[in-house]
């Protein structure tokens, strides 16, 4: 089993538009192993997402006019069919010689709600072990207490939508408690003890065929959350939580396995306790599209070793696409935000080449987009940056930023700092639409007495400053809107 590295760098493909038998818009590579883009490089480890079998009750899911639209309005798609032999075991034999083609890192796939190891070779995670499953998932008991149901004629729920027809039953959709049900995924009680041992037996199934796994929206089977969600209808409440129950009897088996968490509403240290190795970092996303510079900051100013277990990220395949949403010279400078931050970092397949399109999960073709060749570039050169020692290894710091005389534009700038023997970074970021200026302290010990060269390869910038002005006033920095400098220090 695999030793995962201090902070990760994970890179998010979607198979299922670049699998056999698929129609993609245009002719593309269908090996994974030979995609020519800059993730499949730069990452050890590939969440690697595929189809799921669809069975009567899934293909019926993917007829539901919600899905309809958004296949729609991701692409020239006008009418959609379901393919019955889409995902499952098939897709696994399908994948498994393209996938053992490509460079040495190992692969997991994403089979129904479980995950497959597909060629050893690769270092990878994936959409493993999900809260409900899909209803395409022939696992699905409707007759146990692993999910709500009833019979027809005593549907329990409150309106139409939230329940479907399975058989000679009636099962509840999988929701949380502020939005209303998918309608593709059946709720499983987490109360049960038949569910929490069934979902052992799976993810022990999954531990010993793949690296890691994502538990899509976590947070929705902790006691609490479950109670206020479904109230009475789940039971007596257990007296140990799911994910502790769960994730430490994997771990007697297999010590090593990775488990992220999708997780939101600030329950992410929580998470963590449980179990988790990581969690997504939504709410840094959040303050990245919509904050202003100094709510960053004061996310930064977190325990580190909270800050070491988040999964950073500006895309992925729930979230629109970075270019559409933060546009173009914005999106770079949340790139380097996000990419040069403590913790694991997780880019998203089409990020890289600016695409704008959000693909739906269950659709298997792709509109034509033109890759951004400036973005890739820019990409290029910031994934091999943050290949340095210092930022895989190193120790991190957030630097003090001091405003000038009337100029309070110092507060639209973050920065931090890397350091490992001889390998550092600062980092300055202006999250802004203004000119900002500041100067930004720097707390290595052995600045003074020095010259120092500060190299930015992403603007292709040197600097030459004296260690003694950078010790006693700081480096003065003067940043374009949405500018930034990445910059290697190297004393001289």
């Amino acid at each position: 089993m695999l030793s995962w590295p201090r902070r990760p760098i994970i890179y998010e493909i979607n198979t299922l538009a670049m699998a056999p038998g698929a129609e993609p818009a245009r002719a593309e590579t269908r090996h994974v192993g030979d995609r020519p883009d800059a993730g499949m490089g730069c990452a050890r480890f590939v969440w690697v997402r595929c189809g799921l079998a669809h069975g009567r009750v899934g293909t019926e899911s993917c007829r539901h006019p919600d899905r309809e639209r958004e296949y729609r309005t991701s692409g020239r798609v006008r009418t959609s069919a379901i393919r019955l032999s889409t995902g499952g075991q098939r897709r696994i034999c399908l994948l498994r010689p393209s996938l053992r083609r490509g460079r040495s890192t190992r692969r997991t796939q994403r089979v129904g709600d479980s995950q497959k190891t597909i060629g050893r070779s690769w270092h990878a995670i994936d959409s493993g072990f999900c809260s409900e499953p899909r209803r395409a998932r022939p696992s699905v008991d409707h007759g146990s207490s692993a999910v709500f149901h009833s019979r027809h004629g005593r549907r329990p729920g409150r309106e139409t939508g939230e329940f479907f027809k399975a058989g000679s039953c009636v099962v509840a959709n999988g929701r949380d408690p502020y939005f209303p049900p998918w309608p593709d995924v059946a709720q499983l009680n987490a109360f049960s003890p038949a569910l929490r041992q069934a979902a052992l037996s799976t993810v022990l199934a999954i531990a010993d065929q793949c690296d890691g796994m994502r538990c899509d929206m976590a947070m929705l089977m902790m006691n609490p959350i479950f109670e206020r969600t479904w109230g009475s209808r789940a039971g007596q409440k257990p007296g140990r939580e799911y994910w502790v129950e769960l994730i430490r009897a994997v771990r007697e088996r297999y010590p090593k396995v990775l488990f992220v968490a999708e997780a939101y509403w600030d329950l992410e240290w929580e998470l963590q306790q449980q179990g988790f190795n990581y969690c997504y970092d939504k709410r840094l996303y959040d303050r990245l599209e919509h904050g202003p510079a100094e709510q960053v900051r004061l996310h930064l100013c977190a325990e580190l070793a909270y800050q070491e277990k988040l999964v950073r990220f500006i895309e992925n395949h729930d979230e629109p696409r970075a270019a559409a949403t933060f546009g173009y010279q914005k999106a770079r400078a949340v790139a380097v935000t996000f990419a040069t931050a403590p913790g694991a970092k997780l880019f998203h397949e089409g990020q890289f080449e600016g695409y704008r399109v959000r693909l739906p999960v269950f659709l298997r073709r792709r509109p034509e987009e033109v890759p951004d060749r400036d973005l890739r570039g820019f990409y290029k050169t910031l994934l091999q940056t943050i290949r340095s020692a210092d930022f895989r290894d190193g120790e991190w710091t957030l630097c003090e930023r001091i405003g000038l005389p009337d100029n309070g534009s110092y507060l639209n700038l973050v920065a931090w700092c890397w350091e490992k023997s001889a390998d550092r970074h600062l980092i300055v970021v202006n999250l802004s639409e203004v000119r900002s200026q500041a100067r930004v302290k720097l707390p290595w010990a052995d600045l003074a007495g020095r010259s120092w060269r500060l190299t930015d390869p992403l603007q292709q910038m040197v600097f030459e400053r004296a260690g003694d002005e950078l010790r006693e006033a700081g480096l003065y920095v003067d940043l374009e809107p949405w500018g930034y400098h990445v910059l290697s220090a190297e004393s001289h």
